[in-house]
């Protein structure tokens, strides 16, 4: 037979028809009770001091509390075997689970020792005797102020319709939610990535028309480089969007969905309620969807804590207290840390820009926007370029030492100039074999008058190309053999004139043996 349990009314409506003088068979047949039930809660109303001739007025709130704490259940069934036994080895299942042992092994293990006892009873000796899976209490955080907070988080909501090729492709979303009206906005993107984050909370002020005063971030790499739940170290470029919008970003701790729990469930039900079963075959159709969706769907239903519209009661407090909403769109900028060559060049964005030779081996930190690059070192601006697309260089010459900026620059009046230091024939030749409508093809054998300059003197230079410039001689090999050829014949006429023949003659007296005059050869006349 079952067992119906009698509530606190019905015991209530027992004691009250006694006091009416109702017999207690009368009672039990209207109530659909047992008349030992009713003989029952009449005794125990009896033991607790009420009686019949006081009538209902007798039955007190506090009578009441006394009565069903009397009747209240005492000790439940009693404990089995098993129980006994957890308790027995009470020590051990502890001091197992503490080291971070599954239930199922610390069966096992007890099992081993010839210790039998069936899961549920284990499980349950482990809830309630040494507080096993069990959560602590936790206290509602408070709304705050309107406009103040907005939680933010991401997941993977659904995927696109298939393309020509039969493919689909999944794509995330993310999800703002206001901590008052709890108004939500959705933003589908394919990649979590810094831009697309921007991208997103630009997109979300558009959406309710002005920026919330804090931004409630999980830690995700597109915001968050390094979690710390004292102080999360974000990303830069992230960073410098919040300074530039006006809003500050708080993370949550790792694996802590209670610090964002206004908008940590949102994922699963965007995903079921928003994309599941819809057929959208690109990004910008997901997106018009889900905005719709919020606005006509999601805030006009009653949420089952506010138990207002969301975007009703978004509308009546929080639209109007918000920070005034961006009129331009934000120039996301590059963060680099390029490594400056031995070129002089860094590289940003597939783009070369020139540094001073002071630099060149360093790692320097660039900023790169719409229109400038910048490059600082520990936080000090060395140099700005502007911002040139990728495969080009950005060239400062003042980068380069002059002496080798000539060379690289391909500056003819610079090497002109040059030459005519080494004399006036001199810069006249250069001058001279650079007058042609390509002069860049003969700036080698410019290069090579001034090594000749170097390794023969400029006197001689200057005088040989006197002698080429009359003859109009513009060759700088010939010039060379030229003064080769002069080298040669003024050191023999200088030795000639160091070195007499005399110097070496000696008298014949001064041999040991007489000198005889050479025979003559046959045919030779004597």
């Amino acid at each position: 037979m079952a067992f119906r349990e009698v509530t606190m009314l019905e015991v209530i409506e027992v004691v009250r028809m006694w006091l009416s003088h109702r017999s207690k068979k009368e009672i039990a047949r209207q109530l659909s009770l047992d008349v030992k039930t009713v003989r029952r809660y009449v005794r125990t109303a009896a033991e607790c001091g009420l009686e019949q001739v006081e009538g209902p007025a007798a039955l007190t709130e506090e009578f009441t509390a006394s009565l069903m704490e009397k009747l209240a259940p005492g000790g439940g069934r009693s404990r089995g075997v098993g129980w006994s036994l957890c308790e027995k080895h009470r020590d051990f299942i502890s001091s197992r689970l503490k080291s971070g042992l599954r239930l199922t092994k610390i069966r096992k293990l007890l099992r081993r020792q010839e210790v039998f006892v069936s899961y549920a009873t284990l499980h349950r000796f482990a809830v309630q005797e040494l507080g096993f899976s069990s959560h602590a209490p936790t206290l509602p955080v408070v709304d705050g102020e309107p406009g103040q907070e907005l939680q933010f988080d991401t997941g993977w909501v659904g995927s696109l319709g298939p393309d020509l090729l039969g493919r689909r492709r999944r794509f995330r979303a993310f999800i703002f939610t206001a901590v008052r009206s709890r108004h939500r906005f959705v933003y589908p993107v394919f990649q979590e990535t810094t831009e697309q984050a921007i991208e997103a909370c630009e997109a979300a002020w558009e959406f309710f028309s002005g920026v919330f005063r804090v931004l409630i971030v999980d830690n995700a790499k597109a915001i968050v480089d390094k979690a710390d739940p004292l102080g999360a170290r974000l990303n830069r470029t992230f960073r410098e969007y919040a300074q530039a919008r006006g809003f500050f970003v708080d993370s949550t701790r790792v694996r802590a969905p209670r610090d964002k729990a206004r908008v940590e469930r949102t994922v699963s039900t965007v995903r079921d309620d928003c994309f599941a079963g819809e057929r959208l075959y690109d990004l910008e159709q997901a997106r018009a969807h889900a905005r719709t969706w919020c606005l006509e769907d999601y805030g006009m239903r009653r949420h089952s804590t506010t138990q207002r519209l969301p975007l009703e009661h978004f509308e009546a407090e929080e639209r109007r207290v918000l920070l005034s909403a961006p009129t331009e769109p934000y120039d996301t900028p590059l963060w680099c840390e390029p490594k400056v060559g031995r070129d002089h060049f860094a590289q940003v964005a597939k783009a070369l820009y020139s540094l001073p030779s002071h630099f060149i081996g360093k790692k320097l930190s660039a900023k790169a926007d719409r229109s400038t690059v910048r490059f600082y070192d520990k936080n000090v601006l060395v140099k700005t370029h502007p911002r040139k697309p990728p495969g080009q260089r950005a060239i400062d010459r003042s980068d380069f030492p002059e002496h080798k900026a000539a060379y690289a620059f391909r500056d003819l009046d610079f090497l002109t100039r040059k030459a005519t230091g080494h004399g006036k024939a001199v810069g006249e030749f250069a001058h001279r074999l650079l007058q042609t409508e390509l002069p860049w093809t003969r700036i080698r054998q410019v290069y090579a008058l001034l090594g000749l300059a170097r390794r023969f003197g400029d006197d001689r230079v200057n005088h040989a190309c006197g002698i080429a410039l009359e003859a109009d001689m513009l060759d700088v090999r010939k010039l060379r053999r030229l003064l080769e050829l002069a080298v040669v014949s003024s050191s023999e006429h200088a030795s000639l004139q160091v070195v007499p023949l005399a110097r070496y003659l000696r008298p014949f007296r001064q041999y040991a043996l007489p000198l005889s005059q050479p025979k003559p050869h046959k045919g030779e006349s004597q």
